[in-house]
């Protein structure tokens, strides 16, 4: 019978791993659905970058209130949860607190773990008055409604009761280390700033109760972080896990530098070399299928461009810097990355129902997501790619959308359709002919 508690917890821990590892294979599968893009090179800028950004949090401090409580937020996440090592290996043994053998230095990181937690249950209180009571405008933006909003939030609660938990089960802990003589097996071990003033309330408590309290919290804070642990796949807090790929495969090149086609640049480069014969060019496969130009679905952008769309925050200060937005106009670069990965999961469910295979379902991510107002109300400015805290660029989904737009479907609005005939005419933006281009010098004042 002693052994059923060990049974029960590798049972749960096994179900919460697979799980998640399933999902996980769901993403790496749909974000290989994206084309292939070459980002291997100068790896020393981009581990520099990782560092920089994914881990170091650079360019969330931009705006220090947030950035300072979101530090805190993180730094307790991933330092708090190194405590889930000796709750596995306790679980799974039926030891307690087997790390208590570092003596000082196990006091020092229980010591550190507590107040962490209690700085972390301050942030994210004031995070939910950010969103909830002082409301600010990029969390109630029109584009965060219904789930994406109540995400958020639950994120939050979550977060608070996982640190209650800790804090409880430790104040349980201390009070039953310190009954005259020790309860059961819980020898002095650790230290515990914060819970220590929790334990007070067990005072004139029976142990057996108190036991009660520090098992079911024990049992809950683990099983609670194997929940969150799932919870990950579904929510915007996947960038937990998925920041660091996707700053390490940023792209390094100048902002505001776009890619050309390749086969479009063949074609330039045939036209203007004097010297090149048109028909000694090799005759293409008739097998193969023409490439598309831009990207009118998920599957035509390609796989960094799918990376982003799942390490996308949600946070909102790509929207809230972007000029096309504060004037007015519909577009917003968070939902641009919101719908990209809606789209992506629904192109993911589709292949599940249909055995690994994509059924055509009638739907694009133009059109069906994404509108063309929206994608040209973008002035390609790049502060939705400045602004992003992990380094997402929503500009360059935009601008393979408009590139579809004008070079598959000739969809381009009147004032673009006029200046390219202008420039196809012309040789310049204008309607002017060339001849009568400095007309303007004989003109009087």
């Amino acid at each position: 019978m002693h052994y059923l508690d060990n049974i029960l917890f590798a049972i749960i821990l096994g179900l919460g791993i697979g799980y998640f590892t399933l999902n996980v294979k769901k993403i790496i599968r749909n974000i290989n659905l994206g084309r292939d893009v070459n980002r291997s090179d100068n790896p020393s800028l981009r581990w520099k970058n990782m560092a920089l950004i994914a881990l170091g949090q650079s360019k969330m401090v931009r705006r220090p209130i947030a950035g300072f409580l979101h530090i805190i937020v993180y730094v307790g996440f991933v330092i708090i949860n190194i405590e889930v090592l000796e709750i596995v290996i306790d679980g799974l043994f039926g030891t307690h607190r087997i790390f208590s053998f570092l003596g000082v230095v196990y006091d020092i990181l229980i010591g550190s773990f507590e107040i962490l937690a209690a700085l972390v249950l301050v942030a994210v209180i004031i995070f939910l008055a950010r969103r909830n009571v002082i409301r600010l405008k990029r969390f109630i933006h029109s584009d965060l409604k219904g789930w994406p909003k109540s995400d958020a939030n639950y994120i939050l609660y979550f977060e608070v009761v996982l640190m209650s938990l800790f804090l409880i089960m430790n104040g349980a802990d201390y009070h039953l280390q310190h009954v005259n003589g020790g309860f059961m097996d819980f020898h002095e071990a650790g230290s515990f700033p914060i819970s220590q003033y929790i334990s007070v309330l067990f005072d004139g408590v029976s142990n057996n109760f108190v036991y009660m309290m520090e098992r079911g919290a024990w049992w809950l804070h683990i099983t609670g972080i194997l929940i969150f642990l799932n919870y990950l796949y579904f929510s915007k807090h996947l960038h937990i896990l998925l920041a660091f790929p996707n700053t390490y495969y940023a792209d390094l090149n100048p902002k505001g530098k776009f890619d050309n086609l390749e086969s479009v640049t063949n074609e330039v480069k045939l036209m203007l070399d004097p010297n090149a014969d048109p028909f000694a060019a090799p005759a293409p496969d008739a097998s193969a299928v023409p490439a598309k130009f831009g990207a009118s679905d998920v599957q035509d952008l390609n796989w960094v461009q799918l990376l982003n769309a799942y390490t996308c925050t949600e946070c909102g200060r790509c929207t809230s810097s972007c000029p096309a937005n504060i004037t007015g106009k519909k577009l917003s670069p968070r939902k641009i990355m919101m719908d990209t990965r809606d789209r992506l999961e629904e192109v993911g469910r589709n292949m599940d129902a249909n055995k690994g295979i994509f059924v055509d379902d009638g739907k694009t991510l133009l059109n069906d997501y994404i509108t063309p107002e929206e994608l040209w109300a973008c002035t390609s400015c790049n502060a939705c790619v400045e602004e992003c805290p992990v380094n997402i660029s929503p500009l360059s989904i935009i601008m393979d959308m408009r590139r579809y737009l004008v070079m598959e479907q000739s969809a381009a609005p009147m004032s673009l359709n006029a200046m390219m005939t202008n420039i196809e005419n012309n040789g310049a933006p204008w309607q002017y002919n060339q001849q009568d281009r400095l007309n303007w010098k004989n003109e009087n004042n």
